[in-house]
């Protein structure tokens, strides 16, 4: 079946409450890239340096990382609604709270908080989509790729329009948008049944036993050292306006969103996932070499194409951590994220401090080249153990979606 015939089931036929789980996970994942064309604004007000900016990402992610072994426990007590009610609830006073800090320590610590919210609410909004979306978990991981593609694209812009004016207005902007997603999520999701057995907070660590759940979680861990270093690191390489750094990034969005929702699913059936995963990596790790050392021209032109690896990267990695093994999505998807959420913490970290130590702004791009290619070879070498179950489960959970979808 094709996720994106508009018939029943299809990727534009979904309940009301899928699409707005949707949109309000649009304005989370804008969140992330929200504070990249204001970096450098935001190091100016409040007196700070790169390196002190970058915590902004780190502190997020690291939170973030560390509570995905909350959002099982949680939402499989207090049910999914209301863990995204709690997840946006946190991101609003919080984001709130970044905009009048008075510190760069102050932000950091609210930035914390956000990604406390940001992780309740994501990790759960997959679940979410994924069991109340028509037409399967195939258009269910579009729609959230999607959703995460547009967020990305949109984030950078929302930033350099309103950081033009302040970098303070972002965060503000941000609270406002996560406080009409609550009021949607409250309005037109219905409690989701509670799982028959509530999850612990060691589950996702023990879904990790899995090979082929651990390979595709190490795998990820190095390829979002690479993504955040072209994240969080490249504003200062490109040094410019808010506008014009929005302008990047928002470019850079929209190919991520194309080849996450359009291309990558097209390459999967004609190349399968592994190969697909494999040299999408090493294209991205030509691609931030060639960044680090070609002029500004050159490192705007690449900083937008790894977009369009990054968004092919975005999907195969969540298809492959949902359906590789045969624990709960949920809790799978808990496991999966707090081991490559913590490469985000550490990307933004230290790779203006690879610079500082090395006196060069190319030897963070090295870096981050090799980390692309230690994802690919990964894959090549554990290849059996992301293909062998996969087939089955993937085979097994279609004919349940099929019987679903009868159903409803």
């Amino acid at each position: 079946m094709d996720p994106f015939d508009a018939g029943a089931g299809g990727l534009l036929r979904q309940p009301r409450a899928v699409w707005a789980t949707a949109g309000a996970s649009v304005v989370a994942f804008m969140g992330i890239g929200l504070v990249d064309p204001i970096l450098p604004s935001i190091a100016g007000g409040l007196n700070a340096t790169p390196g002190q900016v970058s915590l902004l990402f780190t502190s997020y992610f690291l939170i973030t990382a560390v509570a995905m072994l909350l959002t099982g426990f949680v939402s499989s007590r207090i049910g999914g609604r209301r863990t995204l009610l709690l997840g946006l609830a946190f991101v609003v006073v919080f984001a709130g709270l970044a905009g009048t800090s008075g510190s760069v320590g102050e932000l950091v610590g609210f930035r914390a908080g956000w990604g406390l919210g940001n992780a309740l609410f994501v990790s759960t909004a997959l679940a979410v989509i994924v069991g109340a979306a028509a037409g399967g978990s195939a258009a269910a991981i579009l729609l959230y790729e999607s959703a995460l593609g547009l967020g990305m694209a949109c984030g950078p812009l929302l930033g350099a329009l309103l950081g033009d004016a302040s970098w303070r207005y972002p965060f503000f902007g941000t609270a406002f948008l996560m406080a009409v997603g609550f009021l949607c999520i409250a309005a037109f999701l219905k409690e989701q049944p509670k799982p028959a057995r509530k999850t612990s907070l060691l589950d996702p660590l023990k879904a990790l036993g899995h090979g082929g759940l651990a390979s595709a979680a190490v795998s990820a861990f190095f390829y979002n050292y690479t993504f955040f270093t072209v994240l969080a690191f490249t504003p200062f390489v490109l040094n410019m306006s808010p506008y014009r750094s929005g302008a990047v990034f928002f470019a850079w969005g929209v190919l991520l969103a194309v080849f996450s929702v359009v291309v990558a699913p097209r390459m999967q059936r004609r190349f399968g996932s592994p190969k697909v995963l494999g040299g999408s990596l090493v294209l991205l790790a030509v691609d931030v070499l060639v960044l680090g050392y070609g002029d500004h021209t050159t490192a705007i032109v690449c900083t937008i194409l790894s977009g369009a690896f990054i968004g092919v990267n975005n999907t195969v990695y969540t298809e492959l951590a949902l359906g590789v093994s045969d624990a709960p999505r949920p809790v799978a998807s808990a496991g999966y994220n707090f081991v490559r959420w913590f490469a985000a913490a550490a990307a933004p970290y230290f790779a203006p401090r690879i610079e500082e130590w090395t006196g060069s702004l190319r030897v963070p791009f090295v870096v981050a080249a090799v980390t692309a290619v230690a994802g690919a070879l990964v894959v090549v070498v554990r290849r059996r153990a992301l293909t062998g179950e996969a087939e089955e489960l993937e085979t097994k959970r279609a004919t349940e979606d099929s019987v679903t979808v009868f159903a409803n």
